[in-house]
């Protein structure tokens, strides 16, 4: 791995890009458990908006030190002493990083490790898949700080684990770890070694695909699941038109034909 110029500039996140295209962005404020200040966010802002146009084929999202994110950062917060104006905007610049990250076209991994907290749950929700550790925990202490959430977790957490239960996370401060949290839906994967190497992994094989195929699975889904039922059946059928006739498909198409393509196995 080695340090893409592309990427300079950058000082609350590490950037690397692998020559398979898979980029590797961490969060890099261990001293504050990666909490999410605006600088960061506009950090985050600027990578996902342009990830795609720069090449990037998969992300692994991770966090420097013990933890992955602990949400926003309440010390920032408290001394900037924002007007409800200031704050809503503050908020907006969070839904544009996280949208870029959901509808940029671009597989995204979180590798999760200890605390997934408040934004940091906000955050790892809006990642296409989330790889957790035996370390890892979820929560959402919002209503014990005395303040509401902010970058989507009423929209990307309650789609995860249902409206009742983040309402209950928010309320109590509930935390879930382990496989319990697998279960819910918070992570689609839980390992017993490090999340880094599974998450790392799977974003090798999504790099793998074809770019295109990527952009649909990673940014019409989320479209289509915001529309009717009508209209999400129409696009669906045009995105399928675009995808499914690419040049480049073919080879993967003859292949299967021919039999020397790659063979779907059960689990052993």
């Amino acid at each position: 791995m080695s340090q893409d110029t592309r990427f300079d500039g950058y000082i609350n996140l590490l950037i690397e890009l692998r020559n398979n295209g898979v980029a590797i962005v961490s969060l890099n404020r261990a001293a504050k458990r990666n909490a999410l200040d605006l600088a960061t966010i506009d950090e985050l802002v600027r990578f996902f908006g342009s990830a795609h146009r720069d090449g990037v084929r998969a992300v692994v999202l991770r966090g420097e030190g013990d933890h992955f994110c602990a949400g926003l950062d309440l010390i920032e917060h408290w001394k900037a002493d924002r007007t409800p104006d200031e704050f809503m905007h503050v908020c907006l610049r969070w839904h544009e990083a996280f949208n870029k990250m959901e509808y940029g076209g671009v597989p995204v991994v979180a590798a999760l490790k200890g605390a997934v907290v408040g934004g940091g749950l906000e955050l790892a929700a809006a990642a296409h898949v989330r790889v957790m550790d035996q370390t890892t925990y979820f929560a959402l202490p919002e209503g014990q700080r005395g303040i509401f959430t902010g970058g989507g977790a009423t929209i990307r957490v309650s789609d995860l684990i249902g409206k009742a239960r983040m309402i209950d996370m928010i309320l109590t401060g509930r935390v879930y770890q382990g496989q319990a949290a697998v279960d819910l839906g918070l992570a689609q994967y839980i390992t017993e070694g490090s999340s880094f190497d599974m998450a790392l992994d799977l974003a090798d094989k999504m790099a793998a695909n074809l770019p295109l195929t990527n952009f649909a699975i990673c940014s019409a889904i989320s479209h289509l699941q915001n529309m009717s039922a009508m209209d999400a059946a129409y696009a669906e059928s045009v995105v399928a038109g675009m995808v499914n006739t690419q040049p480049a498909a073919r080879e993967r198409l003859e292949a299967f034909a021919n039999k020397t393509g790659a063979r779907i196995r059960p689990n052993s």
